[in-house]
């Protein structure tokens, strides 16, 4: 099937000048002539539906390429400009937010980059790397998920101890990107320290808090015990805006799984084209 193209391309002058009187009175060569127009005909339709699916892939692999060069570009301003912005674990320097963004932006880019380039050019071993790259992201976030809700009450424990450890690197002055966080956090959603504002007081060795703490917000406002602070931790503010947002988050998650499906999905199918064809075909 796939030489009926070059097959009919080459023997277009000799079909134009063929005598149909001769054909009629061979019905075989007749049937045969119509069952390879009928097969010519279903070949450039799935040519047609491969091309349309070549580009379509391009265009949506583009726009991940362009969207990872923008997180990257984020996160590395975010890098030099903020130092360790919101680096919340002292066991986990790293995990900063700015250290986040680049890593998410490099890959959306890298896997972006082999899916439109593989597509473009038909090229099998880029394909096959977008593939495996797809896949191994799809099987560890299967793992993470799969683990976070078996250890969920570890992973929490673990977490505020954390968190709360991290409270006294709050005043060091190589750490400015940790106290605004904390300062952000704790004005924007109406809390303090990770459990209660008496965190503040084990971290600081003091019963102090920071200013972002008092409800009534004025310089040096955390140093006077008789003001009101806000009663609830962050670590509860958290908790509770996943709780009320579990819908909103399943959708993007089960959105990301289709992208991710339907990526690996056309990978595959340009793969095996190109595969069994064992040339392009004409875009």
């Amino acid at each position: 099937m796939i030489f009926l193209a070059e097959y009919f391309t080459n023997n277009y002058l000799s079909l134009q000048t063929l005598d149909l009187t001769d054909l009629e009175q061979h019905p075989a060569s007749l049937s045969r002539l119509h069952f390879q127009i009928k097969e010519f005909k279903k070949c450039n339709m799935a040519r047609g539906v491969l091309c349309c699916l070549k580009y379509l892939m391009f265009v949506f692999n583009l726009i991940f390429w362009l969207c990872g060069c923008g997180l990257l570009g984020v996160g590395i301003w975010l890098s030099v400009s903020q130092g360790s912005f919101a680096t919340f674990s002292p066991s986990f320097p790293a995990l900063s937010a700015a250290n986040m963004v680049i890593g998410v932006g490099a890959i959306v880019m890298v896997t972006g980059f082999l899916g439109c380039l593989g597509a473009i050019k038909e090229n099998k071993c880029l394909l096959l790397s977008f593939f495996i790259v797809l896949l191994i992201i799809l099987l560890a976030e299967l793992i993470l998920l799969i683990l976070f809700f078996v250890y969920s009450d570890k992973v929490s424990e673990n977490a505020k101890k954390d968190l709360k450890d991290g409270l006294s690197l709050y005043n060091s002055e190589n750490n400015i990107g940790l106290r605004n966080a904390w300062n952000i956090i704790q004005a924007e959603w109406k809390c303090c320290g990770v459990i209660a504002y008496t965190d503040w007081h084990e971290a600081l060795e003091e019963k102090m808090v920071p200013d972002r703490c008092c409800q009534e917000h004025y310089q040096n406002c955390g140093r006077n015990s008789t003001n009101m602070f806000w009663s609830r931790g962050c670590f509860e503010k958290v908790e509770e805006w996943l709780d009320d947002n579990k819908h909103l988050l399943g959708t993007i998650g089960m959105v990301i799984l289709v992208v991710q499906l339907l990526g690996m999905a056309f990978s595959m199918t340009l793969f095996h084209h190109i595969h069994r064809t064992g040339k392009k075909y004409d875009a």
